[in-house]
């Protein structure tokens, strides 16, 4: 049976959340919340998103992602300003203004497309664990 667009979306967000938060995982599976720092298991963990993943041109982008505790994530409305801070002085003032202009592109992606992307991340997250 062939998977709906909907349905490839909603795997690849869970098979890159996994990703984003095992990268950033000791050997115990214990990681970091990018904004405040607490210390949690990687299961209990989310994928923070400096750009709002409503934008489908950076939801999945590696760049913009990082682990985040719920409280960050949810409650704080993923510490923005914070999460901002610490990505330019991560990664440079270039990548971050790389990252919003590319959040304002439109993107649409295949079911195909998709499904690489999966294929991709379950890949790179089977050699973290």
């Amino acid at each position: 049976m062939k998977k709906t667009h909907t349905k490839l979306k909603k795997e690849l967000d869970k098979v890159f959340s996994q990703y984003v938060r095992y990268a950033a995982a000791d050997d115990n599976g214990i990681v970091e919340c990018y904004t405040c720092y607490n210390k949690k298991h990687v299961k209990e963990m989310h994928n923070g998103h400096f750009i709002s993943r409503r934008h489908l041109s950076t939801r999945w982008d590696e760049n913009n992602c990082r682990p985040q505790c719920p409280r960050c994530n949810l409650y704080a409305q993923g510490e923005q300003w914070l999460f901002g801070s610490r990505l330019t002085a991560e990664l440079g003032e270039d990548i971050v203004q790389q990252l919003q202009v590319k959040s304002k592109q439109a993107s649409k992606y295949t079911t195909v497309e998709l499904q690489e992307m999966i294929d991709y991340y379950k890949a790179r997250l089977k050699e973290l664990i």
